[in-house]
């Protein structure tokens, strides 16, 4: 059972409150997605615990029904 895009956004929204998130599907098989989230939360914390707030704010979902995500983090300019 394949994660739409849109429900990645939005619990990644949800879970790191201001966030912009941009995914993109690279497979085109609903398994594999590319995601860039950029969040004032992040200001101040190491690239692993800015991802660490990512898989936090997907749940139990990473590694299931999401099978892959490549993340890309950062604070706002």
């Amino acid at each position: 059972m394949a994660m739409a895009p849109g429900d990645i956004e939005d619990m990644i929204k949800a879970g790191i409150p201001g966030a912009v998130v941009s995914i993109r599907d690279l497979a085109g098989d609903g398994d594999h997605y590319a995601a860039e989230v950029v969040a004032e939360a992040f200001r101040g914390k190491t690239r692993v615990q800015q991802h660490q707030m990512v898989y936090d704010a997907l749940g139990g979902n990473m590694g299931g029904v999401l099978h892959a995500l490549a993340l890309q983090t950062r604070a706002p300019e």
